[in-house]
């Protein structure tokens, strides 16, 4: 056997770098597949930080509409319940997005749930995306101070 065909014969044998043709066939789909899977995955993660940054911006919105009665003489520093609400629901309405504004601790507080959605971009379906935030109503020049 010239060295020729001893190469053929030894190559024929040989798989090494060789791929089964039904494998690379199917690898590519499958991460193309994944790699969308992921784009909606962070997709709701973004979704899931911008419902809890609403509520946030709202609590803290709603925080701002204090009872004006008890402040200026200096009797309370609590938030008026129902502007509270009021000013809560106007900034999730912009927002446009829906969702709950709650006065809790005798005024001093304010709980915000927020409700939103993310519908994929890749797969077929819609999330249901919760955010929620608490707020205390703080007074004071350089710190806050006990009531």
């Amino acid at each position: 056997m010239d060295r020729a065909s001893r190469w053929a014969w030894q190559s024929r044998l040989d798989d090494r770098g060789g791929v089964a043709l039904s494998a690379a066939i199917i690898s590519i789909p499958l991460v193309a597949l994944g790699g969308l899977f992921a784009v909606d995955s962070f997709g709701v993660l973004g979704a899931h930080e911008r419902a809890d940054a609403l509520a946030t911006e709202t609590a803290r919105a709603a925080t701002q509409a204090i009872d004006l009665g008890k402040a200026v003489p200096g009797d309370a520093y609590v938030a008026d319940p129902a502007g509270a609400v009021a000013a809560g629901q106007a900034y999730l309405a912009k927002a446009g997005v829906s969702g709950t504004v709650t006065v809790v601790e005798g005024g001093t507080a304010v709980e915000v749930a927020v409700t939103t959605s993310y519908d994929g971009r890749f797969t077929p379906m819609s999330w249901a995306v919760n955010g929620s935030s608490r707020a205390a109503l703080l007074h004071g020049i350089s710190e806050p101070e006990e009531d």
